[in-house]
C-alpha cells in the first residue's frame, strides 16, 4: 500500500469511470397472489433463467413444470411509416408476456435405495437454439431431461361433405351416398401456431446424490451435471453415457471434509470450468490437463484472517452458487453472509467483498436451530459486468455496483412497491481490492432497528439478470416480479 495521497488519487479516479446509479422500478408481476391467499409448495418457484438473447425467460417450480415467457415488445419491422417512425422511440424496458408450461418432471420412486425422487426443477439451463426451435435443460434432483419448444401450426380439415348445391344428397360415416355425382376434395388449412414442448432426451442414472447444478458449454455439444461428490461431463446426443471428470468422494466417507456445491462452465473457453465447495473455495480446472480434474489449475479463497472461529463459520463459509461474468475475466460467488467479486487471474483472495447478511451475526443461533443458515441463496451480474444482484430475507434483494470505485448498493422488496421497505444502507470508506483498486467493501443491508422486522419464512432465493438490459427477474413464493432500470 502506498501512501493515503496516493490512495485516495486511485480511488478518485476509479470513481471518475464509475456509472450513475441505477434507479429501479416495478415492471411485470406473473403469478401474483391475493393479500391472505396460501401458495401451495408444488407452485413456489425454484429455478430461473434467461436465455442467451434474453428474449425468452424460463422458470421451474417445485411441482415439476417449466413454464416459459417470450418477450413482447420486440416487433419485426415491415418497412411502413409508422413502423420507422417507432423505431426512433424504443421500448423503455424489456416487456414479457406469457408463451407456454409443460410438465418437466413427475415424482418418482427408486425401488434400490427405498428413496423418493422429488418433481421439483432444481436448475434449467438454455442450449442453442436451431430451426426456430427452443431447446433447453431441466434437472431435478436424479435425472436430466433435454426439451426442445416448436411453434407448430394447428392444422383442420375443412369441407369433408358433399357440395351443398347438389341437392339432397347425405353423408353416411363420411362416405357420401352414390347418387352424388361429384364429390368436394377435403381441404386442409392451418389455423394459429401453438408452443409445443417434446422432451429429446433423458440423461437418467448418473448421480448417486442430488444434482446441485447443470451448465452448458460454450461448445454448444456437452454441459456438465455436478452433484455433492462428483461432476460429469455429457454430450447432448448421448444420453446412455457420461464421463466422471471430478471426484471427491474420499475412500471412508467418515474422512469427507467438503462437499462440492455449485458447477459453472466457462462462458467462452470451452475447456475451462470452476466449481466451488462447503468450505468457501473455488477451483478451476482445465480439462486439457487429464481427463479425470482431480488436481486444480488455480484455487480461490479467502485468505485466512486468524482469531477465533466459533461452530458456524464453516457453515456459513460455504458457497452457494456461483456465476461467471459475460466475458468470462470475473466470477461472482455468494456464501451466506457475503456476495465476493474473484478475478481469475489473481488468486490471492477476492477483488470484492459486499457485506449481505453482516446484521445476521448476532442471530447465526436461532438461524441454525429453524435451519435457516443452510439456505442458499443464488446470485447474479448484469451483461456488462458493472453490478451483481442476490438475494435475502422478507423477499428482499441487494443490488451491488462492482465497478472500480463504485460504491453503489440497493436495497429492493419483491413487490410492485420495490422501495416500500428500503432502508438507507451505511457505508464503510472503500478500501483498494489486491492490485488493481476494485475493492469497495459494504457494510451491512439492514440496519439494527430493522431486523427484527425480517421474515425469515419468505425468502428470496431465486434471481436473474436480463444479458443485455437492466432488468432483473426474481421469484417470490409463487410469484415472478421484474424490475427494470
Amino acid at each position: 500500500m502506498n501512501g493515503g495521497g496516493d490512495d485516495e488519487d486511485v480511488v478518485v479516479a476509479a470513481s471518475a469511470d464509475a456509472s450513475p446509479p441505477l434507479q429501479w422500478r416495478f415492471s411485470q408481476v406473473f403469478g401474483e397472489r391475493s393479500a391472505g391467499e396460501e401458495v401451495q409448495p408444488v407452485d413456489m418457484i425454484s429455478a430461473i433463467e434467461f436465455d442467451h438473447s434474453g428474449d425468452h425467460l424460463a422458470t421451474g417450480d417445485r411441482g415439476g413444470r417449466v413454464v416459459l415467457f417470450e418477450r413482447s415488445d420486440v416487433k419485426h419491422s415491415s418497412g411502413a411509416r409508422r413502423d420507422l417512425e417507432e423505431t426512433d422511440y424504443p421500448v423503455r424496458h424489456p416487456e414479457f408476456c406469457y408463451k407456454t408450461e409443460f410438465q418437466s418432471h413427475d415424482p418418482a420412486f427408486d425401488y434400490l435405495k427405498s428413496l423418493e425422487i422429488e418433481e421439483k426443477i432444481n436448475k434449467i439451463r438454455w442450449c442453442q437454439t436451431a430451426n426456430g426451435a427452443l431447446f433447453l435443460l431441466s434437472t431435478n434432483d436424479k435425472i436430466i431431461k433435454y426439451w426442445k419448444v416448436q411453434d407448430k401450426k394447428i392444422k383442420k380439415i375443412c369441407d369433408i361433405n358433399a357440395d351443398p348445391s347438389m341437392g339432397n344428397g347425405t353423408v353416411a360415416n363420411g362416405v357420401p351416398e352414390a347418387n352424388i355425382s361429384s364429390l368436394r376434395l377435403p381441404v386442409i388449412t392451418s389455423h394459429e401456431s401453438s408452443p409445443v414442448a417434446k422432451c429429446r432426451r433423458v440423461y437418467p442414472h448418473a448421480h448417486d446424490y442430488h444434482i446441485n447444478s447443470i451448465s452448458n458449454n460454450s461448445d454448444g455439444e456437452t454441459f456438465i451435471s455436478a452433484d455433492d461428490l462428483r461432476i460429469n461431463l455429457w454430450n447432448l446426443e448421448i444420453s446412455n453415457q457420461s464421463f466422471n471428470i471430478v471426484d471427491v468422494k474420499p475412500e471412508k466417507m467418515e474422512d469427507l471434509s467438503e462437499v462440492i456445491t455449485a458447477a459453472e462452465f466457462h462462458p467462452t473457453h470451452c475447456n475451462m470450468l470452476a466449481y466451488s465447495s462447503s468450505k468457501g473455495s473455488i477451483r478451476l480446472i482445465d480439462l486439457r490437463q487429464s481427463a479425470l480434474c482431480d488436481s486444480h489449475s488455480k484455487l480461490f479463497e479467502e485468505p485466512d484472517a486468524g482469531g477465533s472461529k466459533s461452530f458456524f463459520t464453516e457453515i456459513i463459509a460455504s458457497v452457494s452458487d456461483i456465476k461467471f461474468a459475460k466475458e468470462g475475466r470475473y466470477l461472482l460467488s455468494r456464501d451466506y453472509m457475503t456476495l465476493k467479486l474473484w478475478d481469475i487471474n489473481m488468486d490471492s483472495g477476492p477483488v470484492s467483498t459486499f457485506q449481505v447478511h453482516e446484521y445476521l451475526k448476532p442471530k447465526l443461533c436461532d438461524l441454525y436451530e429453524n435451519d435457516s443458515i443452510f439456505d442458499k441463496f443464488e446470485c447474479c451480474i448484469s451483461g456488462n459486468g458493472l453490478r451483481a444482484a442476490t438475494g435475502s430475507y422478507s423477499n428482499l434483494f441487494r443490488v451491488f455496483g462492482v465497478s472500480p470505485g463504485s460504491t453503489e448498493t440497493g436495497t429492493l422488496e419483491a413487490s410492485r412497491n420495490p422501495m416500500r421497505r428500503h432502508v438507507p444502507v451505511p457505508t464503510r470508506p472503500p478500501r483498494l481490492g489486491g492490485m488493481i483498486g476494485r475493492g469497495s467493501e459494504s457494510a451491512g443491508g439492514v440496519d439494527g432497528n430493522s431486523n427484527n422486522a425480517l421474515d425469515y419464512t419468505t425468502k428470496l432465493l431465486h434471481l436473474a439478470w436480463h444479458p443485455n438490459e437492466n432488468l432483473i427477474a426474481c421469484a417470490a413464493g409463487n410469484s415472478l416480479y421484474m424490475y427494470c432500470a
